[in-house]
């Protein structure tokens, strides 16, 4: 199946946001998603309950049930690095465990989507040696990248896919995040394409996030890359 990830040119680019979408949108064309967070760090505590956000917004707008055990390798409590994270709390990533989980996970499902955790180099030990874009290479799973609109998403964006390409990570498509629809949005969004015409969606900023409930990407190019794909397997 064509099991994927959702990495992003920075942190807070709104990788759980299109993850969640994107899950949605498959699940309502009939195709079973599950999607997966190697490592969530930054507890949330409302004063009622603790939760992390990423793994809650998968539960909150799952159209099918999900098992939560499966949706996360490691969760920390501390908003950081989630090497420092660790750290914190005396642990130890093992990516070789979180290789295990996603190759475990696309026996269960047609697809898997697995949300990364800032940019590509995000540090996942102590050292630093190793980083996410470490395990995708590992993982051998093609990417969607998600990135801003707003000024400096060019460098950001063409930086990012620099790295994936030259380490032979195949790029589905790319997200558009948070457009508010000036002009300088739309010539950044334009001179990315131009530099890599890839399938892609323009997300708008959303107000509210429960507007994602009726959100459509099926109409995008992106959307239809990923879709064509799984139909023509499933």
């Amino acid at each position: 199946m064509r099991h994927f990830w959702v990495v992003g040119t920075d942190t807070d680019v709104g990788k759980t946001f299109v993850t969640t979408l994107l899950m949605r949108n498959l699940q309502k064309q009939g195709i079973s998603v599950m999607p997966y967070k190697p490592v969530q760090t930054g507890e949330v505590n409302d004063g009622e309950q603790s939760y992390y956000f990423d793994t809650a917004m998968y539960e909150k707008y799952s159209l099918q049930l999900l098992d939560r055990k499966n949706l996360n390798g490691y969760s920390f409590k501390e908003a950081a690095s989630p090497h420092f994270a660790a750290q914190l709390e005396g642990q130890q990533i093992d990516t070789q465990r979180l290789l295990r989980q996603i190759q475990q996970l696309q026996h269960t499902v047609d697809v898997v989507i697995c949300e990364g955790a800032g940019g590509l180099f995000v540090p996942l030990d102590t050292y630093g040696k190793t980083t996410l874009v470490d395990v995708i290479v590992q993982s051998k799973l093609p990417v969607v990248v998600v990135t801003r609109t707003s000024l400096g998403t060019i460098n950001h964006t063409l930086l990012t896919l620099e790295a994936l390409n030259k380490r032979h990570i195949e790029v589905l498509g790319i997200v558009f995040n948070g457009h508010k629809e000036s002009a300088m949005e739309q010539d950044n969004i334009q001179t990315i394409l131009q530099h890599h015409p890839l399938p892609f969606a323009t997300i708008p900023k959303l107000e509210d996030l429960s507007q994602i409930g009726d959100y459509a990407l099926t109409d995008t190019s992106l959307f239809e890359r990923l879709y064509k794909h799984e139909t023509s397997i499933v």
